[in-house]
């Protein structure tokens, strides 16, 4: 099958440092090359495949110090890949809604993958003006808040099992909090349950120019009136693998309705459990009291943590390899490339062809 991947041009492909949309397209990439197929991947200059680069821009797009509108770079994109269309059996897009006017004539061998939050009232009007684009979720929860439109599935990311190894045994036995530092993402929450339990917190987090204030007012004063608190700041692959795996448990303390949560099976595949709020995609993620522990109050966190911290680190890890891993991801969306009327339409018109040809030999 022949596949375009149009992905985000704000960080490359895998992103040097934080970015789940283009690490999931990046797995989603490599797996499906090494299953057989001709993947094309529209991305930012940088980026680093098996697939056939496209390169959309010189380097991802928050690293280039010159770029301060994204929208033409995107839209460049776009028209490299309108121009190319026809090449390609499927179209799979990874960008939210920019390209929705764009693949009308062919949206019936396209499918978009909605990676963000879909709550936002102004998101309401556009989903309702196109319908009949196929659309796939990243949780089932992350589709309450959406008006009537072409759901073609559900697909729970999935990653490498080879990226990030198991460890039976945490080395150092601190807390962890990986992710963005926003107010939605609650670090607050996390400083506090360490406190409460004693237990030393590490933070790897990225801090977004929109999120500065809340960094500078509120975080920023918490981390450093906690002795027991370490703000590393951005980290790397490799650095996320030590990071994970050192941990006596990740703390999930989001206070939003998380689409999926990509850092919560990245500690599942290091065997670290997970105490995670009640909230968006976490019950979908998390098997309460096998993969992690699930709390609604900031009380039943600091009193289940004890619980957290006794699950079976192997069980951790098997329930990753049961459910989140990138061929399991990979054949999920096979499922709905061939499913697609498009796809579906073309598949008849190449078994007819065969079957002309047959006939036409036999006579």
């Amino acid at each position: 099958m022949k596949i375009a991947q149009i992905a985000p041009l704000a960080e490359s492909v895998p992103p040097k440092l934080y970015g789940g949309t283009e690490r999931i397209v990046s797995y989603l990439t490599e797996e499906l090359v090494r299953q057989g197929h001709d993947v094309t991947l529209f991305a930012s200059g940088d980026s680093v495949t098996k697939a056939k680069l496209v390169p959309c821009s010189s380097i991802a797009l928050r690293l280039n110090a010159t770029v301060s509108d994204h929208i033409p770079h995107q839209i460049i994109m776009l028209e490299e890949v309108r121009r190319r269309a026809h090449e390609f059996d499927v179209l799979h897009f990874h960008i939210d809604l920019i390209h929705f006017p764009l693949i009308r004539d062919f949206a019936d061998r396209t499918v978009t993958t909605l990676h963000g939050r879909l709550d936002l009232p102004d998101l309401q009007p556009f989903y309702r003006i196109f319908p009949d684009v196929p659309v796939v979720s990243i949780s089932n929860d992350q589709r309450r808040p959406m008006p009537p439109v072409n759901w073609r599935g559900t697909v729970y990311h999935g990653l490498d099992k080879n990226v990030l190894a198991f460890r039976a045994e945490p080395i150092r036995g601190y807390l962890a909090f990986l992710g963005r530092v926003s107010p939605e993402k609650r670090p607050d929450r996390a400083i506090e349950i360490a406190s409460q339990v004693g237990m030393p917190l590490k933070i790897a987090a990225k801090v977004d120019a929109a999120d500065k204030a809340y960094w500078e007012t509120v975080i920023e004063p918490m981390v450093a009136s906690h002795p027991n608190v370490e703000f590393i700041g951005e980290i790397d692959e490799r650095e996320k693998a030590d990071f994970l795996g050192d941990a006596a448990a990740l703390l999930f303390p989001i206070d939003w309705p998380e689409p999926f949560g990509l850092v919560m099976i990245e500690a599942m595949a290091c065997g670290t459990p997970v105490l995670a709020f009640r909230c968006g995609s976490a019950p979908e993620v998390i098997e309460d009291g096998v993969s992690g522990v699930l709390v609604d109050t900031m009380t039943e966190a600091v009193e289940k943590l004890e619980w957290a911290l006794k699950l079976d680190r192997r069980k951790v890890r098997e329930a990753f390899e049961r459910r989140f891993t990138a061929e399991r991801m990979m054949r999920d969306y096979l499922e709905i490339y061939r499913d697609l009327p498009g796809v579906r339409t073309q598949a008849a018109a190449a078994r007819r062809a065969v079957g002309e040809r047959i006939d036409l030999h036999v006579a």
